[in-house]
């Protein structure tokens, strides 16, 4: 396994690329979830070896949470797939977004598709007696080619074990669904994880029950709406009120509780010398904010204001805003002038850039260029200290060190920035950034921004 990018000190999840799939730890529930798509999913899943795969859902953490041995067999798990809108939820009480749902009765059809390009065979287990069989039949006919390599019920024929694991085996699938419902189903794989010979198994929860059409889905914009819980509550009212109005509330605080206290003071702190920073800098400077403005206008014509994509805190891409330095087609003539750079290492930086205006050498020289950040950091994109935010075009060819600088939010100034900015080599200042997210705090953070005027006054580095 290799890192994509560490933890946030906020709490927000690091992603970790296991060949076709990302998976990401989220502190609030404890678990690593799957971050990837539902193709990379289903392609990891049906790639060679060994593996058993759970989808977690609020439901599923709830469970987990009191029940020890439920917990043990989640524990065991090769991969778990996040289901349902409370997932992502917890997810984001840490600052992560989840790539995708991968709620099983929309998952597991996609899954199989592929599996059935690849001639491979599946085993349904589970259901009333005959939903199962009914569950089969549906999926070969939405899915022609798909090989059905036995079916069987979930009572009378779980009754024995050892029957059941036998039935399974000498069928030959290759793959085998299991449909007991949560937590039996996990407790059984696990249990009998040793025994069975199939390469993938899964715990699938109802998924006969909606493929027999023994429960109705809920309609298509209720679905899109990510309401389909409030459905199947409207729908079963006694046996789904303890699950979704109870179970969901204990889950949301629980996750919440749990992401409160992944946070750190300094973060809180952060936040808070941010905007008071950047409220207070914008009332002071709003009549420097609109003679910039105006003379960025009147010097080369074209908007005042230069928008780019950068990446920010754990590989999140967001628009910055500067003052435009350099003539409008400035980005279309970038690649004729990279030659030149007088930076060493990845980020590009010339002193005789052809593309900067007389105003913008002004601009850049002052700093002045950089002060419409601070509308980025209202917006909680960047911070007012922090690593200098990159192009995703130089964070693409990152050596895995360097990563380590999407650890925080990026800042409009810090270490680099009064410590030499384009003259620092690009090594120099990855070393700088990441001292810097190790050590931040309060009081360190106030100690650069106090050094940011006397960067500011002497203009090193700044071209």
């Amino acid at each position: 396994m290799t890192l994509a990018y560490s933890s946030s000190s906020f709490g927000a999840a690091p992603t970790v690329k296991t060949d076709l799939l990302n998976t990401a730890y989220l502190p609030a529930l404890d678990l690593h979830l799957v971050d990837s798509s539902a193709d990379q999913a289903a392609a990891k899943l049906l790639s060679p070896g060994r593996r058993r795969a759970f989808f977690m859902n609020a439901h599923c953490c709830n469970i987990r949470r009191r029940d020890p041995h439920y917990a043990e067999a989640v524990a065991g798990a090769d991969i778990l797939l996040p289901d349902g809108i409370g997932v992502e939820l917890a997810a984001k009480f840490t600052g992560h977004s989840l790539t995708t749902n991968l709620n099983g009765t929309d998952f597991v059809p996609q899954l199989l598709q592929r599996a059935a390009s690849m001639g491979k065979s599946v085993y349904l287990f589970g259901g009333r007696p005959g939903v199962a069989d009914a569950a089969a039949a549906r999926l070969v006919y939405d899915i022609p080619g798909l090989r059905i390599a036995g079916t069987r019920d979930g009572f009378s024929g779980a009754q024995d074990t050892r029957a059941v694991v036998a039935d399974i085996n000498e069928s030959g699938a290759d793959i085998v669904l299991v449909a007991l419902g949560v937590p039996m189903q996990e407790l059984w794989l696990h249990r009998n994880a040793n025994d069975l010979t199939a390469n993938l198994t899964l715990g699938v929860g109802a998924l006969f029950d909606f493929l027999s059409g023994s429960v109705a889905r809920a309609p298509e914009p209720v679905r899109a709406a990510r309401m389909e819980w409030g459905w199947r509550l409207a729908m079963e009212p006694r046996r789904m009120a303890r699950r979704y109005l109870t179970g969901n509330v204990s889950f949301l605080a629980h996750s919440g509780l749990a992401a409160l206290r992944q946070k750190r003071l300094a973060d809180v702190q952060q936040r808070g010398l941010d905007i008071t920073v950047a409220v207070l800098a914008l009332l002071m400077l709003s009549p420097l904010l609109l003679a910039a403005a105006l003379a960025v206008r009147v010097d080369s014509g074209g908007p005042a204001l230069f928008k780019q994509t950068r990446v920010g805190l754990n590989g999140k891409t967001f628009t910055m805003f500067k003052f435009r330095s350099m003539t409008a087609n400035a980005e279309t003539r970038r690649a004729e002038i990279l030659h030149g750079s007088d930076r060493d290492g990845l980020c590009f930086k010339s002193r005789q850039d052809p593309r900067v205006t007389r105003v913008g050498r002004w601009l850049r020289r002052s700093s002045i260029d950089e002060l419409p950040q601070l509308f980025n950091v209202l917006r909680g994109d960047m911070s007012i200290v922090g690593p200098r935010p990159a192009l995703p075009c130089e964070v693409a060819d990152y050596p895995p060190r360097a990563l380590g600088r999407l650890q925080v939010k990026p800042g409009i100034t810090g270490v680099w920035q009064v410590s030499g900015r384009a003259s620092v080599g690009f090594k120099e200042m990855i070393e700088m950034d990441l001292s810097y997210i190790k050590a931040r705090s309060l009081k360190l953070n106030l100690q650069l921004i106090l050094r940011t005027f006397g960067a500011v006054v002497s203009g090193r580095g700044a071209y």
